[in-house]
């Protein structure tokens, strides 16, 4: 019986893997040249342009994070533990990283504090920091939507 549950326990958690790998990725074409983005899931995804990889949300429940490419750059967008989860960006972290963040994520993590409204150039890329917050709360039973209020990381 402990040999089924764990050849059962085995198959569920490589199944898992192996379906977190299969990204849904397109390439935009821009006046700038191609931009390939790869959406990993929830708020998860990541961008390539010009050989610079950008991370944003990296989540290590949705994927290996050992297996994607290095970034460049990653941005948190805010501190909950399915946007700010540290493992996962020391899995893609490599020399040279800059990590954007808001001032409460770099309670947990160094990084580059910005506030909403402020912009900057990072590896070639402007990134301007804005309000982001539910604005339709499609499960009002959900506890974790009425945490996205509008101005919270202001």
């Amino acid at each position: 019986m402990q040999r089924i549950l764990f050849i059962l326990t085995a198959l569920l958690i490589i199944s898992r893997v192996a379906n977190a790998q299969n990204f849904k990725s397109d390439t935009l074409q821009t006046d700038q040249g191609p931009l390939a983005i790869t959406f990993i899931g929830h708020a998860t995804l990541y961008f390539e342009f010009h050989g610079t990889v950008v991370h944003v949300d990296p989540w290590s429940r949705l994927a290996d994070y050992a297996a994607l490419p290095k970034a460049d750059l990653i941005l948190i967008t805010h501190d909950h533990r399915d946007h700010l989860d540290v493992d996962a960006v020391k899995a893609i972290q490599q020399e040279g990283t800059a990590i954007v963040l808001t001032q409460k994520c770099a309670e947990k993590i160094d990084g580059i504090v910005m506030h909403n409204g402020d912009e900057r150039t990072l590896k070639g890329i402007t990134v301007k920091a804005v309000p982001a917050y539910n604005i339709v709360n499609m499960r009002s039973e959900n506890k974790s939507l009425k945490q996205h209020k509008e101005r919270r990381n202001a």
